[in-house]
């Protein structure tokens, strides 16, 4: 079980938690922040590395303090969207969840240009975000993205599904962090800052997913009392959506590892993570058709990434005992891709390329983060 280090040398490197290769399995995309973990917004570009020989492309070069991040490919075009900060920051509108954007870039041309729109001026313009968006994430049929969403403007730090699709918007130049943007946004969930108690009001919608290839998402809700459960965003195709709660869990979803709620490519099983009777996470799935349960793994040692699934639906990538693994979709049996080591991979991301034959996934090594490759078969 050989694994193979692609990228060498001093720097930041982090992988977003899907969608991070090239459609023709070649090239990963990722991000330059600093930090060990990501959580230093700090960035300045956004780059890819050939697998096969280590060559490094510079796609987007942050300018005037902007930093960069999160990047992902399109499922069958090259291009890339990933989230900016803002330019010449000052401090009423420094970096944060409620003050950065999409961007896009094509990765023949490396020419850029803003995904969202933002109109800060009320009433706002129809198709504008007034906040943040993160972790854009492409529909299967490349069309529309999903993301996390912020408001600037409401200060109750209540967060959001959102949904974008192609078509320009512009908005009136009456602030100064005003922009236009290529698609039109909008709001997939409803959540509130004070939820009534027994109800399936949210107070956050979060790590979302699209199932299979239709225009549903699912999400982990956040309830009053704090347990996270899936739901579902219905009726987005016009622009009414719906959500819909699908999990009734004992305990709720687990928050660690971080994850996010992924379909299988056919839309019949969503996967998420929870801690069984005994507290251990495991791999869960539901259908979200009917919202029958199923625990997938039964290991003495806990699911400890986020993950993704085989193209052909037939297993998942996450890491667990020390590992990488490929985990059966029917059985939870593992297979280990990577041999065991003292020092895990990271947990933030186990990636499978688009012709199923690798999977992506991060070491820290030297006080640096280095890209890394193991064959799935």
């Amino acid at each position: 079980m050989p694994e193979q280090q692609v990228t060498h040398g001093p720097g930041g490197r982090i992988l977003t938690n899907t969608n991070v290769w090239s459609p023709d399995s070649e090239w990963l995309v990722y991000d330059t922040r600093s930090d060990r973990d990501g959580s230093v917004f700090d960035g300045n570009f956004i780059e890819r590395v050939r697998v096969k020989t280590g060559e490094v492309q510079r796609l987007f070069e942050a300018k005037n303090g902007a930093y960069v991040g999160v990047g992902t490919h399109h499922p069958s075009e090259n291009k890339i969207v990933f989230i900016q900060g803002p330019e010449n920051p000052t401090t009423d509108w420094s970096y944060g969840i409620s003050h950065r954007q999409g961007m896009m870039v094509n990765t023949d041309t490396l020419a850029s240009l803003p995904l969202d729109a933002r109109d800060l001026t009320p009433p706002g313009t129809l198709g504008a975000l007034r906040g943040g968006s993160h972790v854009h994430i492409w529909h299967p049929k490349g069309d529309w993205l999903s993301y996390t969403y912020n408001d600037a403007l409401a200060n109750s730090g209540v967060r959001e599904v959102g949904v974008c699709f192609p078509k320009a918007v512009s908005v009136p130049k009456t602030h100064p962090r005003n922009h236009d943007g290529t698609h039109f946004s909008f709001l997939a969930t409803k959540s509130t800052p004070n939820p009534k108690p027994g109800t399936d009001e949210l107070r956050r919608a979060f790590e979302e997913g699209w199932v299979g290839s239709s225009r549903t998402l699912a999400f982990l809700g956040e309830l009053e009392d704090g347990r996270i459960e899936v739901f579902l965003a219905e009726g987005l195709e016009s622009q009414k959506p719906t959500q819909r709660r699908l999990t009734h869990t004992k305990n709720g979803v687990a928050l660690t590892p971080r994850h996010w709620v992924r379909s299988s490519p056919d839309g019949s099983q969503l996967a998420f993570l929870m801690a069984d009777d005994t507290g251990i996470v495991q791999l869960w799935l539901v259908s979200p058709t009917t919202g029958a349960l199923r625990q997938l793994t039964r290991n003495k040692f806990p699911i400890a990434s986020a993950f993704t699934w085989h193209p052909d639906g037939s297993c998942i990538a996450a890491l667990a005992d020390g590992s990488v693994m490929a985990i059966d979709a029917e059985t939870g049996k593992l297979r280990r891709l990577t041999k065991k080591t003292n020092v895990a991979p990271l947990a933030l991301a186990c990636v499978f390329s688009p012709n199923g034959k690798q999977v992506a996934f991060l070491r820290h090594r030297n006080g640096c983060n280095q890209i890394c490759v193991a064959q799935s078969n």
